[in-house]
């Protein structure tokens, strides 16, 4: 599984020195009407066409070694991939079609997902590609390749296998007990002691080995200790444990496990090859960054939706990029927020007022006080979102950035406009600068070459550089929503292959 891309070294140069300063319309057809017909005639006969039942699906047969080397094989996968729990019966295969159905199955599963279509959330964009692993696994077999198959089935990225490391470690400390939940009280910081203080160093030394066990003082090394969860689960890093600690920390060990399961479910969801070059926000830690290949380059802080205002899974391609945008603004927000303050209060704050009656507007028009700030990154999709500036940096400086109706705020877009548009000789720096002086709003196409693909994605469990399990919270309840999904979708596999 190839994770290195040739020439990743003069692009990431490229990228990082600019990140350094930071359906064509249907037209209708007419009809014809239909001939008036004199009951008196005689129609001709159209001959029916004989039905043809579909041909049944013909399973390879494996031989006595294929299926002495599979059957464990494929028992153990299924757990380490993260499609069966802990305490799940462990699979039996009667005979030679049940094995190579539950090979098919576990290869849908792990290389595509677990779900149906109807399956999906509205907001969940992303969709696997469809995938019928039985002419591939029919060449296995023939090929005697069965375990090269088996290898290839997961996604191939960097995420995916760190997050299957993570499990096996998560599993482990379930194992042993998990952790016990701490007791709620006064803040604990340097200088603290007592049974508290030992409860937290015992807690923190589980996932943190740099973490002595024992003792009931909160000196220098504990406050690092805590400052290195902090950061683990997105949380301000002041090395003082309050109830936002607390509650992160109280997060039972079985709990995430369920979270690791879920992105790795995700993960799934990816085509199995990514562009060389992409941009991919991390809707849940609120987190864009810059991937050459499959290593990150650079990122950025974000702000994604609210919830209520979710900002949904989908990739696209941003294909243009808007400098002084105005803002339409949509008729929810105007009615909800905006409507309310009175037109004099919206004309004074750069509003324009588009049409009269019920079929009035808002048009919110560019400068310093525009929501969408200086610039707006276009990509075509179905949900009316994109990536923008704004004029409020307040937000950047919290740790929990999820604020916005649905679209991306970002933290420094001049250097990922002046980074897309690097290529182009009519757009760099200086000419962008002097547009946005002007005032005026320009749309500014990309060149093909330029074109970049972007991925908003939601991932509450993710590995750092060196392998350290990262998780935040689940805002949307996306991961419980998916596990109660993937838990129906179970049964009626289970029940489908009972009645086989």
């Amino acid at each position: 599984m190839t994770k290195v891309f040739s020439g990743r070294v003069a692009r990431r140069a490229a990228w990082t020195a600019v990140l350094a300063g930071i359906a064509a319309p249907v037209v209708a057809q007419q009809v014809a009407p239909a001939p008036q017909t004199n009951p008196s005639q005689t129609l001709p006969v159209v001959p029916v066409p004989p039905f043809v039942p579909n041909a049944p699906v013909v399973l390879p047969v494996l031989s006595p070694a294929q299926a002495a080397e599979l059957a464990p094989v494929l028992t153990e996968a299924g757990f380490a991939q993260g499609l069966r729990r802990a305490g799940d019966p462990t699979p039996s295969f009667k005979d030679n079609q049940a094995l190579v159905r539950a090979a098919l199955d576990y290869a849908r599963a792990v290389h595509s997902g677990r779900l149906a279509e109807a399956d999906f959330d509205p907001n969940w964009g992303l969709r696997p590609t469809a995938y019928d692993p039985l002419p591939a696994f029919a060449e296995a077999v023939k090929q005697n390749r069965v375990g090269a198959w088996l290898r290839d089935l997961p996604p191939p990225w960097a995420g995916y296998d760190a997050l299957q490391a993570g499990l096996a470690t998560y599993r482990q400390i379930v194992a042993k007990g998990g952790w016990q939940k701490l007791a709620a009280g006064p803040d604990l910081a340097v200088g603290a002691s007592g049974a508290r203080v030992a409860a937290l160093r015992k807690r923190l030394s589980v996932e943190d080995s740099q973490v002595t066990a024992t003792g009931d003082k909160f000196d220098a090394d504990l406050k690092e200790a805590v400052v290195r969860a902090q950061r683990r689960y997105g949380l301000n890093p002041t090395g003082v444990v309050s109830s936002g600690t607390l509650a992160a920390l109280n997060v039972p060990a079985e709990d995430r496990v369920g979270q690791i399961m879920a992105n790795m479910e995700r993960w799934r969801w990816l085509p199995s090859e990514l562009p060389a070059k992409r941009i991919q926000v991390n809707i849940a830690a609120a987190v864009l960054t810059v991937f050459e290949g499959d290593s990150p380059i650079a990122s950025m802080k974000a702000v994604t939706g609210r919830p209520g205002n979710e900002t949904p899974m989908l990739q696209s391609k941003i294909h243009s990029i808007v400098l002084n945008p105005p803002w339409n603004v949509p008729t929810g927000i105007a009615q909800k927020e905006l409507w309310p303050k009175g037109e004099a209060a919206l004309k004074a704050q750069g509003y324009k007022i588009i049409g009269t009656g019920a079929n009035r507007r808002l048009q919110q028009q560019p400068g310093p006080k525009s929501a969408l700030g200086r610039y707006k990154f276009d990509f075509p999709n179905n949900y009316a979102v994109y990536l923008h500036d704004t004029p409020s940096q307040s937000t950047f400086a919290s740790f929990s950035r999820l604020a916005s109706h649905g679209c991306v705020r970002l933290e420094k877009p001049g250097p990922l406009a002046q980074l897309l548009l690097r290529n182009d000789p009519n757009w760099q720096p200086e000419q962008i600068n002097a547009a946005l002086a002007k005032g005026d709003t320009l749309r500014v196409s990309l060149q093909d070459q330029d074109q970049v693909s972007v991925y908003l994605l939601y991932w509450t469990a993710f590995a750092n550089a060196n392998g350290t399990m990262n998780f935040r919270g689940d805002p949307y309840g996306w991961d419980k929503d998916l596990a109660a999904k993937i838990e129906k979708r179970s049964a009626i596999t289970a029940a489908a292959v009972s009645a086989r």
